[in-house]
């Protein structure tokens, strides 16, 4: 598993084609000839880029799951409603179907930002809505998820 950094301000053209940043394509080197997925965010409105390993990876949790129970296929369908295969071209942009940018609310100003091993792909005013938002809590957040009652304890 590769762990993706950064974050990146691009600009969309009108057919939805994104350059990637070369920071960027510097550490998808080997995974450009393998292929992504996009799809639509479940919690947010933006969308996930993952590399077709970590799409594969994935799918194999998502295929554990037992297709006679209802709420397992309601999930299956929405989970994977939109989803493309897609690749970076040759001169390393992105080309984004029109009904996700539509879903995404991507315009023009766009940002790329790495969330551990996939990219989300975000309109920069939502992005900043987004961020600016979790920073009111994000002390406690960070402290709920990543906070050890016990660690300390295991230190002594």
């Amino acid at each position: 598993m590769q762990h993706l950094i950064g974050t990146y301000e691009c600009k969309a053209d009108s057919k939805g084609r994104i350059m990637l940043p070369v920071a960027l394509k510097k550490q998808l080197f080997k995974k450009i000839k393998e292929g992504f997925v996009i799809k639509r965010a479940v919690f947010n409105k933006c969308l996930e880029l993952y590399p077709i390993f970590e799409w594969e990876l994935l799918m194999e949790k998502i295929n554990k799951l037992n297709r006679f129970n209802k709420k397992n296929i309601d999930f299956i369908r929405r989970f994977s409603a939109g989803v493309r295969f897609i690749e970076i071209d040759s001169t390393g942009r992105l080309l984004i179907p029109k009904d996700l940018l539509k879903n995404a609310g991507i315009t023009k100003a766009t940002v790329i930002s790495s969330v551990v091993n996939i990219l989300e792909i975000w309109d920069k005013k939502l992005y900043e809505e987004s961020i600016s938002e979790a920073k009111i809590n994000f002390a406690k957040l960070a402290e709920e998820v990543m906070g050890d009652k016990d660690e300390k304890n295991e230190l002594s």
